[in-house]
Formats: structure tokens, sequence, C-alpha cells
């Protein structure tokens, strides 16, 4: 299966995958606007590939399902609960 793959101009980190080259029409409109206008990064195959942040049989059946999948970047990680964990942890080991 090929799909073309577009970033997002308003959200980093943020990938659309359609399966046909500029046809956003199964993609919500709603969607559409907070993602803005989307760059072409690649076309890929997704055949027998792996992903680099997402399960691409995920993709695969989204695209199928849906007509679209929309990668968004992890949550930034939350300092002060690694800091606090990371405190615990020295203390436990005192």
């Amino acid at each position: 299966m090929f799909c073309s793959v577009y970033k997002s101009t308003k959200k980093q980190g943020a990938y659309l995958y359609i399966e046909k080259k500029d046809d956003f029409t199964p993609v919500p409109k709603e969607l559409m606007a907070m993602f803005g206008t989307p760059t072409m990064v690649m076309v890929v195959n997704l055949a027998g590939r792996t992903l680099a942040s997402v399960d691409v049989e995920t993709v695969k059946t989204s695209i199928k399902n849906e007509g679209f999948f929309l990668q968004l970047p992890p949550p930034p990680e939350n300092l002060l609960e690694k800091y606090k964990k990371d405190k615990a942890a020295r203390k436990e080991s005192e």
C-alpha cells in the first residue's frame, strides 16, 4: 500500500497519511483547519516497512477504514513529575 505523507504547518510533529496524493476529501474539514496547509513530505510504500513513531498496521488500517491517519507528536515530558520520581528514587537508595 502506497500513501502520501504531509506535515502540518500549524502543529509541529503532526503528520497526515492519505492514500492518494493531494486528495484530502476523506479528512474532516475541522481537522484540516487545525492541521493547516499540508506540506508534502514523501510518498511511501507501507508494505513490509516499519515506521519510526507509529505501528505500520495501525496506519494501514486507519487509511483503509477512515481514509487517513493522523500522527501526533508525543506529549511533552512532565519535568516536575520526573524530578519527583528521581528524588523519591534517590531517597530510597540512601
